[in-house]
């Protein structure tokens, strides 16, 4: 078999690889970009975001208070939730890079 034979053939393979990317392709770099934006965006507003949700955990604390002051029967759910989101507003704000390793190394692992 010749040489140029078996390049065309590798090209070929190559090229109708590529081909079968090309409906999804321009969707991934679509969602890279504004992930990208996104992430640039949301770095800047990351203070006043944490700080949103430490007034709005207080607020939940608040209402759950006056909940038990006027004998509504509480359900054991809204408490455990409650708990849950401070844990994870009490590590993003003492542990952000570890609990972004964390997010990152669960939801996007390579391969299976």
């Amino acid at each position: 078999m010749k040489v140029a034979a078996t390049a065309s053939a590798a090209l070929g393979a190559i090229a109708s690889a590529l081909a079968s990317l090309s409906c999804c392709l321009p969707l991934g770099f679509v969602a890279a970009l504004g992930a990208g934006a996104s992430s640039a965006f949301l770095t800047a507003l990351r203070p006043w975001l944490l700080g949103l949700a430490v007034a709005l955990l207080g607020v939940g604390f608040w209402q759950q208070r006056r909940a038990r002051q006027c004998q509504a029967k509480g359900r054991w759910l809204g408490t455990l939730v409650l708990c849950l989101a401070v844990a994870v507003v009490v590590a993003m704000l003492l542990l952000p890079q570890q609990v972004a390793a964390l997010v990152a190394d669960r939801f996007w692992r390579a391969g299976p």
